[in-house]
């Protein structure tokens, strides 16, 4: 008796299915590699590929400094699609559901000393809505971009960040939302020849959030570094996933995620996939990810994933680790006098510092800060 093998998977993550057509992608029933820590139920239709947008988010400009503009741009622009082909079914969904887009535009050339500043308020989480932002950074230009989240939602959006030859983009994206809010985001960078990109992603609020970054290199020198900050309350679910796609020579990447749980079923996933292809010689990438067990009841899950089709590489590796607080550490404090309280809002402050201090805009980094120990202060931390 003969069998017939079936098609064998794509051999890369890179090779997975693209396609603007939520139809064709299969239903999602959670035993998917992709999806098998996110609990779809909670989705609130985001998954089934066939829900129509019922609500709608508000995008206000609080800081546009000279050099930047913003606009509205219809779904037929040849920019849109162009950086972030839909590699999941909620990605198409958002893709279709999203007829207009907020565009983001970096003057060539232009040094932007203050940051530009961009709310995104959901005004309730009852319906769906579908969001698409297009960022474009034109040539040698120098940017610091703040989008920052806010407000009940069900939101399902796609970022595109286009960085052109020689320019350096520091985006920082903040995830604060309302305690019954859900999002699932796909954030996708194309770094041209010398390009840099900084990116900071924080994640607070919400019921579920679920963030997808994936980097693309269209030409040699480029730099990618993408930092994380997370904060998983009692019955939060906060999945941050990355895809660092190595194509062309001599390109750099590194990967840092941080993250702090408390109370019960309070739940965090991160998954850091970096490829190295054939033709990328002289990659130099390190991926990172540390997790903060505060409270028992709270699960973190890390899988860094490093995958290298080729010899000649400048540096790569991963490393993961996931415990709670260090006895040492509070011994140390303590013996000084200060109090077991004190002592550990110094600590979980001392293991956000490195990420808090990569975003440059001060009146934040205290806002965040703040908010982290409101955090401890309301759990008895």
């Amino acid at each position: 008796m003969t069998t017939q093998a079936s098609a064998p998977p794509p051999s890369t993550k890179s090779q997975a299915l693209r396609s603007y057509d939520v139809t064709d992608f299969p239903t999602l029933t959670g035993l998917e590699e992709e999806w098998r820590f996110t609990p779809l139920k909670r989705l609130r239709g985001l998954a089934d590929g066939a829900t129509a947008a019922t609500a709608t988010v508000n995008h206000d400009h609080a800081s546009l400094p000279s050099g930047v503009t913003v606009d509205t741009i219809g779904h037929d622009d040849p920019r849109i699609g162009s950086v972030l082909t839909p590699f999941d079914r909620v990605s198409a969904l958002a893709y279709g559901g999203a007829d207009r887009a907020l565009l983001v535009s970096v003057t060539p050339e232009a040094v932007v000393a203050e940051p530009a500043l961009i709310r995104v308020t959901g005004t309730g989480a009852e319906g769906v809505a579908f969001g698409h932002t297009y960022v474009e950074v034109g040539r040698f230009a120098e940017a610091t971009l703040v989008l920052e989240h806010t407000g009940s939602v069900t939101l399902a959006d796609n970022v595109e960040v286009a960085v052109a030859d020689g320019a350096k983009l520091t985006l920082v994206t903040v995830a604060d939302w309302a305690s019954d809010a859900v999002q699932a985001q796909h954030v996708r960078l194309r770094l041209g020849r010398d390009a840099r990109v900084v990116h900071v992603q924080v994640t607070l609020g919400g019921d579920l959030v679920r963030q997808f970054t994936s980097v693309e290199y269209a030409g040699r020198g480029g730099e990618a570094e993408l930092y994380g900050l997370y904060f998983a309350d009692a019955g939060q679910h906060l999945e941050h996933r990355q895809l660092v796609d190595h194509t062309v020579p001599d390109c750099r990447s590194y990967v840092g995620y941080r993250g702090a749980l408390q109370g019960a079923s309070a739940h965090t996933v991160w998954v850091g996939d970096v490829l190295i292809q054939a033709a990328a010689t002289g990659t130099d990438t390190y991926e990172i990810n540390r997790n903060l067990l505060l409270t028992d009841g709270a699960r973190a899950d890390s899988v860094p994933n490093l995958e290298i089709e080729t010899g000649e590489v400048a540096g790569a590796g991963h490393a993961s680790a996931t415990g709670r607080f260090d006895d040492e550490q509070l011994f140390y404090l303590m013996a000084r006098g200060i109090p077991a309280d004190e002592a550990r809002k110094l600590v979980v402050r001392g293991f956000f510092a490195e990420v808090i201090n990569k975003i440059p805009v001060e009146e934040l980094r205290e806002r965040l800060g703040a908010a982290i120990e409101t955090r401890l202060i309301e759990a008895g931390a």
